[in-house]
């Protein structure tokens, strides 16, 4: 009898001490994606605001054009930008007329489009184009990452924005993790009253279905006329960001400079592509002036896309000609750009999430 008694007080002390153990083991806590911490955005004065009243600063990576590297608009690929880089946006650049037409010749891969007739833009195959897009945009929903979805054009097209994003504005109701680019770079021969004209009805279009959706806009000469915006600034919408492009070889103190004075005048500017080489990307990336670019949009809380996740011969492309269609793409086969915005975009990103992450536990 004794010995039972023992053995029946041995085994419960073992029970107990094993779900003492195992309630005292803290249960992993899964990390929380930028849209879990940041939800619905909206903008208040120069900056990008989160739904608890902070300021957020988007940094990621566009997409070359969907026409021209349709193997990159996947899940696969939108998982890999949100998980190993820890882009919190990501920019699907849909081609839209005819100057942005595959040509054969181009230096452009083509895998992964057997069967498909990618090379033509949104006009006139909007089918295609919006394929690409909705699983680009689906893929960032799914891994809580913001994505831009950009009409990527330099030519005016009212009536095919507004049935475009009538369209995917009716798609994408609502949910948080969604922006819409209206137009890409107005080029020399739009001013800034027509490209503004442009603007407030697409604009009408898209807040009459979704009221409260992030929209950024262009400017003239190619997204860098501000300071002209600045002086004449849409009246009657909200939540309206002006992107900023630029290459760092070209131009560069400049445009800084002529960019903070519009925002000194309360523009809200977000630079929704960029790149570290000059004008036409052959250059060798001018990492002096990327610093310089860098520095200059952390220090005023600029959000920014980096162009391009593209496998041309381009020094501002990402990827080397040779990335094959797998896209867990190792180092070896990330061009130099690529590198640098890896890891600007992660250290920074990894930075934010950790703060963020802090804030909401006190």
């Amino acid at each position: 009898m004794k010995t039972f008694l023992r053995f029946s007080i041995v085994c419960l002390v073992i029970v107990t001490t094993v779900f003492t153990l195992s309630a005292c083991r803290k249960t992993p806590v899964k990390e929380k994606t930028f849209v879990e911490l940041n939800g619905k955005l909206h903008v208040k004065g120069t900056q990008l605001i989160n739904e608890h009243g902070d300021v957020v600063v988007l940094r990621g990576v566009s997409l070359g054009l969907h026409n021209f590297y349709p193997r990159l608009y996947n899940d696969s690929c939108v998982k890999w930008l949100a998980q190993d880089w820890k882009c919190s946006v990501v920019r699907a650049a849909m081609a839209v007329d005819e100057e942005q037409t595959y040509k054969p010749g181009m230096k452009f891969s083509r895998s992964g489009t057997e069967g498909l007739d990618p090379e033509y833009p949104y006009i006139p195959n909007p089918g295609y184009a919006i394929w690409n897009i909705t699983k680009v945009a689906d893929a960032a929903i799914r891994y809580g990452v913001y994505v831009i979805i950009d009409f990527h054009c330099n030519k005016i097209h009212l009536e095919d924005a507004k049935m475009f994003f009538t369209e995917i504005a009716t798609k994408y109701k609502g949910i948080p993790n969604v922006m819409y680019e209206i137009i890409n770079e107005p080029d020399e021969t739009y001013t800034w009253p027509e490209v503004k004209a442009y603007s407030e009805e697409v604009i009408r279009a898209i807040h009459s279905i979704d009221p409260e959706k992030v929209i950024l806009v262009g400017s003239s000469h190619l997204d860098q006329d501000l300071q002209a915006v600045a002086d004449n600034p849409i009246g009657d919408q909200s939540n309206i960001l002006y992107t900023m492009h630029f290459k760092a070889g070209f131009p560069k103190k400049d445009l800084r400079d002529r960019v903070a004075s519009a925002m000194a005048k309360g523009l809200p500017v977000f630079v929704s592509e960029c790149g570290g080489t000059d004008v036409t990307g052959s250059a060798p990336v001018d990492k002096a002036e990327w610093s310089a670019y860098l520095n200059w949009m952390e220090d005023r809380k600029i959000s920014w896309v980096a162009w391009s996740l593209s496998d041309n011969d381009d020094n501002c492309s990402m990827l080397k000609p040779e990335a094959s269609l797998n896209v867990l793409w190792p180092d070896s086969l990330i061009r130099e750009w690529g590198k640098i915005c890896k890891t600007a975009i992660k250290t920074k990103n990894m930075e934010t999430l950790k703060h963020a992450a802090e804030n909401q536990t006190k």
